[in-house]
């Protein structure tokens, strides 16, 4: 009985599997793991450097075609020159007229984004209950999922028609209209990082400003959003980054005339875009020409733009993590001395706590509303007038007529082609990346310039991968227009998704679990792949459905890089382009009158694509959470 109680067979068993090795040397077989674990590592480290990799070429690519301009007309001239007509008899390259539209859009959409932002992260987060939060934050985050160029045939279609009409102008395509489109697509970014930061005070700073007699109102306005106020910022910081970086929803409806507005504050003038002006002519310009240089010199501009702003929120976030403890203790102190006095006050004495609470409660729900009314409108006209487009031959058929007739099988069939290309390319670099950067290294400079990479890549606007891709793959490489270029530029685009989305869940995973395999003899490599990386997998795969959403229903990456409008056969090899859904769908609603229907249907199929992907990845999230609760 004593020899069975000093050696259960199950924990003998794993010993001897996993034995450390003792003696003078290292056995054969201990030199064989360490000789594993050290190629893993050098392998892991080489896949790291792949992201710092990228981001040298990026910017090596866009400077060495962009530095011609200001070599020709001067850095100054290029970037305050009030004209942009570049096939005028006298052409001209100044970039103001489009740095100017880029921030009017941006600036409007911001003042439109943000309250209705807050005010829903502020619902969800203090006001709604569990059912209705499990409801609202999901569809919320559906918007994040709508792709860009369903935005801009929505806006096409119906919103500029709107604009049109109820403001009797003679166009609806207008600053206006692109600042709309890009209030809505920036909402989900905003609400998900501000309720994020709003979640992130402590529990008990809400109970103690109730206990001091404030109201739920009181607390959330002297409480809770002071003290979630610099994640609030970054927030809004980096829904400015996603509208700035757009490309094709304000491409197809702010009618795209390179134009300072005249009055300035004229929202129903047409602008053109940074993002705008590289989408429409870069695909027509002759290679090498003084006009191409120019479109690059345009890309550089905005990568620097982009980068100012993803900084800001980058410092502003790390701040946030410094200051985190501290901030909600002022404003608890603060609201102690506000509270008492809160009576006095004369707009104290004439509305009362509660009611002021109804009234801003009523005003945060309108705000809810308002976000999944916009959401049900676009919805609800894509659904309905697209699924009556859907056949069996639409489904199956090649396109005839110029895409007014047969069917979109060649584009669903080069979309997969592309994800799956993409994913292939990008899940196991990301993955890597991650397992290296949270299991093999520590905070040194090396890491932090990975991360900073990761993190310039994840900031870089779509349309700049396309003319990288365009650059470099196309061009230097001679691949042409192409499956694999398309494929490779996808691939770099999602792979900062997939390395944050796979930190976040190899850090969740805890600590003992590393420390007791160890403890059993187990290798560095042999702890990852066999302790470490099962739990962390649900959080790896909706990093990778994620990706997969956004490049399957991503356009201005493919423009100039994978994809053709037309095409009745398939690729039969990585070097022929392809059709692609959200490509097809721009050409069909900007270029070819008479395809209403089928253009309908196109974004009806594009749609239901990408939004069962980031619905999948909702319930394998909400999956997963549960089952940690549990």
């Amino acid at each position: 009985m004593k020899k069975e109680q000093a050696a259960p067979v199950p924990f003998r068993d794993f010993r001897r599997i996993r034995r450390p090795e003792t003696g003078v040397g290292p056995s054969p077989a201990g030199a064989t793991r360490h000789l594993v674990d050290w190629t893993v590592g050098k392998l892991l480290f080489c896949a790291a450097l792949v992201a710092i990799a990228a981001v040298f070429f990026i910017i090596v690519f866009l400077l060495r075609d962009g530095y011609q301009i200001v070599l020709e007309t001067g850095l100054w001239n290029f970037l305050t020159g009030a004209e942009w007509n570049p096939a005028g008899q006298h052409p001209a390259y100044g970039v103001l007229p489009l740095i100017t539209g880029t921030l009017l859009v941006m600036a409007l959409a911001m003042a439109i984004a943000v309250p209705l932002s807050i005010g829903s992260a502020v619902f969800i987060a203090e006001i709604a209950g569990s059912g209705t939060r499990t409801i609202i934050k999901p569809a919320i985050e559906l918007l994040a999922g709508i792709p860009s160029v369903v935005y801009g045939f929505f806006g096409l279609i119906l919103l500029t028609d709107w604009i049109r009409i109820a403001f009797d102008q003679p166009s609806g395509s207008s600053w206006l209209a692109g600042s709309i489109l890009l209030a809505i697509m920036a909402i989900p970014t905003i609400t998900s990082v501000a309720e994020d930061a709003i979640s992130s005070v402590p529990r008990e700073f809400r109970e103690g400003s109730l206990a001091l007699g404030a109201t739920h109102w009181q607390t959330i306005k002297n409480i809770i959003v002071p003290g979630a106020l610099s994640g609030i910022s970054a927030a809004i910081i980096l829904g400015m980054g996603r509208a700035i970086g757009e490309t094709m929803a304000v491409l197809m409806v702010t009618g795209n005339a390179a134009v300072i507005p005249d009055p300035i504050t004229n929202v129903f003038s047409p602008v053109r875009t940074l993002t705008g002006t590289l989408g429409i002519e870069m695909g027509e310009v002759a290679f090498g020409s003084t006009h191409y240089h120019a479109l690059f010199g345009v890309a550089v501009v905005l990568l620097f733009i982009t980068l100012v702003v993803n900084s800001t929120a980058r410092i502003i976030v790390s701040r946030m993590q410094g200051t985190a403890r501290s901030g909600p203790h002022r404003a608890l102190t603060a609201a102690a001395s506000r509270i008492p006095h809160a009576a006095s006050a004369p707009f104290g004495r004439v509305v009362s706590p509660r009611t002021s609470q109804r009234c801003a409660f009523l005003l945060i729900s309108l705000s809810v509303a308002i976000v999944l009314a916009a959401l049900g409108v676009i919805l609800a006209e894509i659904v309905v007038n697209g699924a009556g487009a859907i056949s069996w031959e639409f489904l199956t058929g090649s396109p005839s007529d110029l895409g007014r007739e047969g069917g979109i099988f060649p584009a669903i069939a080069g979309t997969l082609y592309l994800v799956g290309g993409a994913l292939a390319i990008a899940l196991p670099l990301g993955i890597a990346t991650a397992v290296y950067l949270i299991e093999y290294t520590a905070e040194t400079p090396l890491t932090r310039s990975i991360r900073a990479a990761v993190d310039l890549l994840n900031g870089t606007p779509s349309i700049v991968f396309g003319l990288f891709g365009f650059a470099f793959l196309v061009l230097f490489l001679g691949f042409g227009v192409s499956l694999i270029a398309g494929q490779i530029t996808l691939g770099l685009m999602i792979l900062p998704t997939i390395i944050r989305t796979t930190e976040e869940a190899l850090r969740s995973i805890p600590g003992s679990f590393r420390e007791g395999s160890y403890a059993l003899g187990a290798t560095k490599w042999q702890t990852i792949s066999r302790v470490v990386l099962p739990p962390a997998l649900p959080g790896i795969l909706t990093g990778a459905i994620l990706s997969i959403g956004r490049a399957a229903g991503e356009t201005a990456p493919i423009m100039f890089t994978a994809a053709v409008f037309s095409s009745r056969f398939l690729p039969s090899s990585l070097t022929e382009p392809v059709m692609a859904l959200p490509y097809h769908l721009f050409v069909l609603t900007t270029s070819i009158p008479g395809a209403t229907p089928q253009s309908y249907g196109t974004a009806f199929v594009l749609l239901l694509l990408v939004l069962s992907i980031y619905l999948a990845a909702i319930l394998v999230r909400r999956r997963y959470n549960h089952a940690k609760v549990m």
